[in-house]
């Protein structure tokens, strides 16, 4: 988890900027604002999860990369909270940020909630940054482990890597070295999509195209628009243009 001068790195958007689209969070969470202000609550477990009803609401529509409705009942019967990590995470966002908050049983949204599911723009500036920078993203991890480095030097340098794609353990190489081969190799390669990929590509920054019968190492990270659109990094200057074919 690193602590930084969050909005150092990020530039103002507008509300109708369509690049905010690229990402799974924010539309996540505009949809739980959204779906909480027409039904005026969601209702709570014992544990203060969300119930059921909503979850599978949520895996309906939320319509996460790898994580679609399908894919999720594909292995679980039913769906609580914690089956869906993007919900679980979700949540506790909404409630760190104030946006939410628990009553009674429900959840539901604070005044200043209710002012941002009004603003993409605002929104995106109280959840993207906080989420990035702030979260204890080794905590949602298999091997709870974290990659050495900081957010400035994988935002720079990742700002030129990924202009034209690249594989996640071209990335590695480029940050630790050759990673390890084998079966197991993903122990050594996971912190650094736990804690660095798979948070920007959740954001919306990068973009990992599903493949199938590949392994992660295997598939190709690119820039989103908003990426270009969002982030002011040192290394704009040393970025070519992205090869088209």
């Amino acid at each position: 988890m690193c602590q930084l001068a969050d909005m150092d790195y990020f530039k103002h958007l507008s509300d109708d900027d369509p690049t905010l689209a690229n990402s799974p969070l924010m539309r996540a969470a505009q949809l739980t604002l959204q779906y909480t202000q027409d039904n005026g609550s969601i209702e709570l477990t014992k544990t203060k999860a969300f119930k059921r009803k909503f979850v599978h609401w949520a895996a309906e529509h939320f319509d996460w990369p790898g994580m679609g409705y399908d894919e999720l009942f594909r292995v679980n019967k039913v769906l609580n909270e914690y089956d869906f990590v993007p919900l679980e995470l979700l949540h506790f966002l909404l409630i760190e940020r104030k946006l939410g908050r628990h009553y009674k049983g429900a959840f539901k949204l604070t005044k200043r909630g209710t002012e941002l599911a009004k603003s993409p723009a605002k929104l995106f500036v109280e959840l993207i940054p906080f989420y990035l920078f702030q979260i204890d993203h080794g905590a949602y991890s298999r091997l709870k482990a974290y990659p050495e480095g900081n957010w400035d030097v994988w935002l720079n340098v990742l700002n030129v890597e990924v202009e034209n794609g690249a594989k996640e353990a071209a990335l590695y190489k480029v940050f630790y070295g050759e990673p390890e081969k084998g079966p197991m190799s993903w122990r050594t390669t996971g912190p650094f999509y736990s804690c660095v990929l798979r948070p920007l590509s959740w954001a919306g920054l990068l973009s990992q195209p599903e493949m199938q019968n590949k392994t992660s190492s295997e598939k190709d990270y690119f820039k989103t628009p908003l990426w270009r659109s969002a982030l002011k990094l040192e290394t704009d200057r040393l970025v070519q243009p992205a090869q088209r074919h």
